[in-house]
């Protein structure tokens, strides 16, 4: 895959730099079938920007027989951890990317389906018996398991599905209060029927998951070390993300690019699971959203097609590698204007 890297460059204000603090995105994609063998994708038209991840589909069924079949769409596995928390868009709610799809027009109520699992056993009948929620950093969770008989939390402290709050530990002699250490695994699905020889258009939103840091992981004292390397692969970045970030480092009296990393991965490989193997046309679009930030993610024959917006079409497209993409924010307002 051809390596393609938009930047815009930065006049950039003196201030500290701030703590690289972290929080991790949850990778999510798109929709999967169950009889993928008889529905072809005709076309996947998808948008992408920190606030939004939208999904057009057309799919068709090739057989002379109308097809029955389950329509899922995985959200991202959620791991219990008081230490790290991901970036969850709407972290007290089963619904937590707050997604939304319509069949022909019409909204869809898709089921949710949840299952809780510790150390790879399925422990959700431990849970609902006690009363406790799934979301491993919804407010009720924490809640329920401060209700926990002594007995069972101990019993569940023992197989690794909750462990002391390390909040609690500075005070030996307060009852000890507890955090999830499960893993919540969540699915939408609904039944859907594909008419003969017809298509089916099927579009879907969510708010993505926004992971980054409070700086630039990968610049220090005038140079690009650290996690680079990796950046680098991850997100096609060349000689002129290079340049940029330098630029910012340099109008900093700091010594430091005056950003902020945003960072979003979107699952595309499940798109070449189809009928025909290939999506017949597919449309990418990425939205920085600010004009004045830096982008950079993979990708062939892209094009700016508007001040913060990017584009890639191509027929017949095998989805070889999933999307991710690295955004720098400005760490302040008084950027210059972009390139």
């Amino acid at each position: 895959m051809l390596r393609y890297v938009l930047t815009t460059v930065l006049a950039l204000s003196a201030a500290p730099a701030l703590a690289n603090d972290s929080v991790a995105e949850l990778g999510t994609g798109g929709l999967i079938l169950s009889r993928n063998d008889v529905v072809a994708m005709q076309s996947e038209d998808l948008f992408i920007s920190p606030e939004k991840v939208t999904v057009d589909y057309v799919f068709h069924n090739n057989t002379d027989k109308d097809v029955d079949a389950i329509v899922a769409f995985p959200m991202p596995d959620i791991s219990g951890d008081p230490e790290e928390m991901p970036a969850i868009p709407e972290n007290q709610s089963d619904n937590f990317l707050g997604f939304e799809v319509t069949i022909d027009g019409a909204p869809a109520k898709p089921q949710l389906e949840q299952k809780v699992f510790a150390l790879g056993i399925d422990i959700s009948a431990d849970l609902k018996a006690q009363n406790v929620p799934f979301n491993p950093f919804g407010d009720a969770a924490k809640v329920a398991l401060a209700k926990l008989p002594k007995a069972v939390a101990d019993d569940w402290v023992n197989r690794g599905i909750i462990i002391e709050d390390p909040e609690s530990d500075s005070d030996q002699s307060a009852t000890p209060s507890y955090a999830p250490w499960w893993q919540l695994r969540s699915t939408y699905w609904w039944r859907s029927t594909f008419p003969a020889n017809k298509d089916v258009h099927v579009s879907h939103r969510y708010k993505p998951s926004v992971g980054g840091t409070s700086s630039v992981s990968f610049f220090n004292e005038g140079q690009f070390q650290g996690s680079y390397a990796a950046y680098k692969t991850r997100y096609c970045m060349d000689g002129t993300f290079e340049n940029a970030v330098r630029k910012a480092a340099k109008d900093n009296p700091d010594g430091y690019p005056k950003f902020y990393e945003s960072r979003i991965a979107y699952i595309l490989t499940t798109g070449g699971n189809w009928a025909a193997g290939t999506i017949g046309k597919f449309k990418l679009t990425i939205d920085k959203g600010n004009a004045k930030a830096l982008v950079s993610f993979c990708g062939d024959n892209v094009k700016k097609v508007g001040p913060t917006t990017f584009q890639m079409t191509a027929n017949d497209f095998y989805p070889e590698h999933d999307i991710d993409i690295l955004l720098l924010e400005p760490s302040d307002n008084n950027g210059g204007e972009a390139n």
